[in-house]
Order: structure tokens, then C-alpha cells, then sequence
């Protein structure tokens, strides 16, 4: 259940400021998934307190490339992004024991 709401966590630089600093990460989730299922889901798979929840749906754009033989033009796809913020003392570690 838990694995069908959260697709992946986002890593990028301003997710890793936001979790060393306020203790926020970024997933991207399933678009039917409300606030209460994101909620469930990541106390059940990383083992934490979660504080509170924000969710954003980032739009789709369109999106083109120069080639030799022309230009190609697509779409990237949108999607739902959540921003968990976790109890303080709290931690996700993305990658366990590897």
C-alpha cells in the first residue's frame, strides 16, 4: 500500500538544504493520494513522527530540442510532489544500509 502512494523521494540540492536544515522531505506520490494516505505511508516505511504535510502538483511542460534533423517537441509529465515535515529528533534516511 505503502509503495503505490510513494513513487520516490526527490533528491536535488534544495531538498537536501530543506532536510538538514528544517527537517522537510520532498516525494513524489501517487495524484489520488491525500494528505492522511501520505501521512500513513511514510510512518509505516521510514519508522517516524510526521508533523505536518504539504502538497503541491507541479504542471506539466512543453519541451523542445534542436537536432540535426530538426526539432523535436514533447511534453515533460506533471506530477504531485508532498513536503514532510518530521518531528524534531526525527530523521528519513533515504538509502538505509547500504
Amino acid at each position: 500500500m505503502s509503495k503505490e502512494i510513494l513513487i520516490k523521494p526527490i533528491i536535488s540540492e534544495k531538498s537536501e538544504f530543506l532536510s538538514e536544515s528544517l527537517g522537510q522531505y520532498s516525494f513524489v506520490v501517487a495524484k489520488g493520494a491525500n494528505k492522511t494516505e501520505i501521512k500513513k505511508a511514510i510512518q509505516k516505511l521510514y519508522n517516524v513522527k510526521v508533523a505536518s504535510i504539504n502538497t503541491i502538483i507541479v504542471p506539466s511542460k512543453a519541451k523542445s530540442r534542436n537536432t540535426r534533423s530538426g526539432v523535436l517537441k514533447g511534453r515533460v509529465s506533471g506530477y504531485k510532489k508532498a513536503i514532510v515535515t518530521v518531528e524534531k529528533g526525527e530523521e528519513i534516511d533515504y538509502f538505509g544500509d547500504i
